[in-house]
């Protein structure tokens, strides 16, 4: 008989980040996290999330077996800076049977309505600033760096839960050999262009500055994503964690900044496709030997994840968009760099995804948000 428990031990912690590597473990496709990262990210006092908001955590067990897990979240920011009772569910993985997950399911919406709150939606490990989404579409390949994966079966489980479509977020695949280089052809034209009228220059960041330069994209961050869906600001805190994580792969020609007056209005920032290497390290642990992996085969990524950009309202369709993309194409042609996944993107984002279709751009992987009245 199925039984849904909540994780109140180091130990259940520890089961729970784990799960996934046992229900995948014959899935030649699956990537594990690294576990201390998941660990933490899962901790309070940890990670800088549960400074503002707070989670539970559930796992379901078929006698002493694990058979899924969830968190049920509540994101206080999120409610605060939208003015709503939303709960959010995340770190969702499961057996295929439907009485798991709605049992799952009942426990995470239990306790979302313990907190007052009134609709639940996700999944989002564990807010929209982290990864988020289920993949609908596109299983015939890894995820690529901080995007998730799941089995085919998990839409028809929440769905028959009463899990209904808020978004798609789409993924494009953009590959040397196919892309449409006119950016790349007009790069020096758009960026002389841009400095002459406007004043604006194109640079990469200053890894010597780095906190400054964290202090000055978290700023644009904050106020180019304002308007899309899902946003909420991060805090100082939560920035400065992801980016102290990011520093340890970041390649100052895959981040460039577009500047004005000393002030940064725009951005664009694609990391390695560090899951090329984490494919290979069992179970996330990188010791013993995880470590060595990581440093060894990191010489040997040929994809990109073009993580974010974005472009302050008032400097958008003046071409820094065309010249932060065009700009890291440049810099990675010559390398081992195939090319990259733009990810992710909302159905909705017309211009950015109108830009990628010229681009050549192949949509190639979906993701989906979903919600539910509770």
């Amino acid at each position: 008989m199925t039984r849904v428990l909540p994780v109140t031990s180091k130990k259940d912690l520890d089961r729970f980040v784990d799960f996934p590597h046992d229900l995948y473990k014959n899935d030649v496709n699956y990537v594990p996290e690294i576990f201390i990262g998941q660990r933490d990210l899962l901790t309070p006092g940890k990670h800088p999330f549960y400074e503002h908001s707070k989670a539970q955590l559930f796992l379901a067990f078929d006698g002493d077996k694990i058979t899924g897990r969830i968190a049920a979240i509540n994101n206080r920011n999120h409610n605060e800076f939208i003015g709503a009772k939303d709960g959010f569910f995340g770190f969702f993985d499961c057996i295929d049977d439907q009485e798991t997950a709605n049992l799952l399911f009942d426990s995470a919406i239990s306790w979302l309505k313990s907190e007052g709150l009134n609709k639940i939606q996700g999944p989002a490990n564990p807010s929209t600033n982290d990864v988020c989404g289920m993949l609908v579409d596109g299983f015939d390949m890894p995820p690529v760096a901080m995007m998730p994966y799941n089995a085919p079966y998990y839409l028809k489980l929440v769905e028959n839960i009463g899990l209904k479509k808020k978004t798609d977020l789409l993924a494009y695949k953009v590959m040397h050999e196919s892309v449409n280089d006119k950016s790349l052809r007009m790069l020096e034209t758009l960026q002389n262009r841009l400095l002459e009228r406007h004043g604006i220059v194109i640079r990469k960041v200053n890894l010597k500055d780095f906190k400054n330069e964290v202090v000055k994209i978290r700023e644009i961050y904050n106020i180019a994503w304002a308007e899309n869906l899902g946003f909420v600001p991060t805090t100082e805190a939560e920035f400065e964690y992801l980016a102290k994580d990011l520093k340890m792969i970041l390649n100052p020609d895959y981040c460039l900044l577009a500047e004005k007056d000393n002030k940064i209005v725009g951005f664009i920032l694609a990391i390695p496709d560090i899951n090329q290497i984490l494919i290979k390290i069992k179970k996330g642990r990188l010791l013993p030997t995880g470590i060595f992996k990581l440093l060894f085969l990191k010489k040997n990524i040929d994809m990109l994840r073009i993580l974010t950009l974005g472009v302050v309202d008032g400097y958008r369709k003046m071409g820094i968009e065309a010249c932060l993309y065009g700009g890291i194409i440049k810099n990675s042609k010559g390398t081992k760099i195939k090319g990259g996944e733009c990810s992710w993107m909302l159905e909705d984002n017309y211009m950015m995804n109108r830009a990628l279709d010229q681009m050549n751009g192949e949509l190639y992987k979906r993701y989906r948000l979903f919600e539910k009245e509770i």
